[in-house]
């Protein structure tokens, strides 16, 4: 497998997985009712289309949602669906697109490349998918298993955001 296949794979589990995360939530009400649980998936989603931002033109400059800005939950879902799908997008650019470098404004002086960024954001958004892991279990719900290898033995599904 090519790097930009392994990418392309490390991109799609990490929709997959967010959207296995909002199912459950969805269907576990004290989920999605809770503060610590749903600002961490506001973090998780506005630092996706932070990065969607950074790959873009930054014609316009960007803006900081808050987890209040998302009622009902399901405007969150929404925003995560759209970011997934932008992401998604740069993703399967080609390869002169993903080895441009681009400025991290957040990291002064930083500059990485868009496949660099891409790997970033699978990274974070897995890194906090784990706490909210925790978080679930501790209000009594089953957190689903995303493990990469989980995604892979299924077949490598596209995510079911419903």
């Amino acid at each position: 497998m090519d790097q930009h296949s392994t990418l392309l794979d490390l991109c799609r589990h990490h929709a997959w997985a967010d959207a296995e995360y909002w199912r459950v939530f969805s269907a576990f009400p004290a989920a999605l009712d809770d503060q610590i649980l749903f600002d961490r998936l506001h973090h998780i989603h506005l630092t996706q289309s932070a990065w969607v931002w950074a790959f873009g033109d930054r014609r316009d400059d960007f803006v900081f949602s808050k987890a209040a800005d998302f009622s009902p939950a399901n405007a969150l879902k929404v925003f995560a669906i759209q970011s997934h799908a932008q992401l998604d997008a740069v993703a399967v650019s080609e390869e002169s697109r993903l080895d441009r470098r681009i400025a991290i404004p957040w990291f002064d002086g930083l500059e990485l490349r868009v496949r660099e960024g891409l790997t970033q954001v699978a990274m974070h958004s897995h890194f906090h998918r784990g706490q909210n892991a925790t978080r679930f279990r501790e209000l009594g719900g089953t957190p689903p298993g995303t493990d990469l290898i989980t995604w892979i033995a299924k077949g490598r599904p596209a995510p079911c955001w419903t």
